[in-house]
């Protein structure tokens, strides 16, 4: 199968669905699968009795209908087998709009219809926030339409300067929590961001590599999703332009990610992992300044 730019893969296919050891079905009141007829709805008003809660500050949305469960896919992730590009958005918080106070990140996560696929929500302290900026250590929560964690991020304050090479940036995806299923890491580098993705074995899947400047006025900021190798396109990573205003005095920016639809579901996770650990890198404010490293050197 053609990977979408007319090259052969270069990354791993699927693996071929076993039943020895599948992930246990949904207990209790796990929102898997909704109530027959009723189509799940929990940041609007609630259809009908058992209706999960909204998370705190979210809106109204449609969501992506819930896929079948799959053996051996981690629950939660059933989502990510069925696209092959997810939208980022991080919701604006008004205190760091106006303030230099720095607030817990909250992201929507979406499909190119539009529907709302996953709730991303940062878990840290505020003396940890406002003390180490952009380089703080997080938990990162991303939340199924029941409001169930289907994954966790975890990030370990690290060095952000490449003279430091042996203590480089470095995430943790888990699906489900306490499951690892890969690792997004920083490769050293002077001039141009580089980072490999990993799966659960540290076995490198794909590369990213960014551009010598992460700062493009009225543009996007792309960072290719190269093979293993290197030297074939699979995909991308791109900050995309929000207009002038909130550019310029907030820190809640929008991604666009792109991968082959027949990639494992595990890595298509990370995939996600990495948006988070460049979005906190490159564009997040520190002390209510963006970010003045601009350009690839850390």
């Amino acid at each position: 199968m053609a990977d979408g730019y007319g090259q052969q893969p270069f990354y791993p296919p699927v693996q071929p669905v076993t039943v020895n050891q599948p992930y246990p079905p949904p207990q209790g009141n796990q929102p898997y699968p909704p109530p027959e007829g009723q189509q799940p709805n929990p940041y609007g008003q609630p259809q009908g009795a058992g209706q999960p809660p909204a998370p705190p500050g979210t809106v109204a949305s449609t969501w992506m209908p819930v896929p079948q469960q799959i053996s051996n896919c981690p629950p939660g992730l059933e989502y990510l087998t069925q696209i092959d590009q997810l939208l980022v958005h991080q919701q604006v918080e008004l205190l760091e709009a106006f303030t230099s106070f720095e607030t817990n990140n909250k992201y929507v996560i979406k499909n190119t219809l539009g529907q709302q696929v996953y709730f991303a929500a940062e878990d840290t302290d505020c003396c940890t926030r406002n003390c180490c900026g952009n380089a703080r250590p997080f938990d990162m929560k991303i939340l199924d339409n029941g409001t169930k964690e289907v994954m966790h991020l975890s990030r370990p304050l690290r060095c952000t300067s490449c003279w430091c090479f042996c203590c480089l940036q470095k995430l943790e995806v888990c699906a489900p929590p306490g499951t690892v299923v890969g690792y997004v890491k920083q490769s050293w580098s002077v001039c141009y961001p580089q980072f490999t993705i990993e799966n659960a074995n540290e076995e490198t899947i794909l590369k990213i590599s960014g551009p010598l400047c992460t700062w493009n006025m009225c543009g996007d900021v792309e960072f290719d999703v190269l093979s293993a190798d290197g030297s074939t396109k699979v995909g991308k990573i791109s900050k995309q332009w929000t207009g002038f205003a909130k550019e310029a005095f907030t820190d809640a920016d929008n991604f666009g990610i792109s991968f082959p639809m027949d990639l494992d579901v595990n890595i298509k996770a990370v995939m996600l992992g990495a948006c988070f650990l460049i979005d906190f890198m490159f564009f997040e404010r520190s002390g209510n300044q963006k970010d003045q490293n601009k350009t690839g050197f850390y």
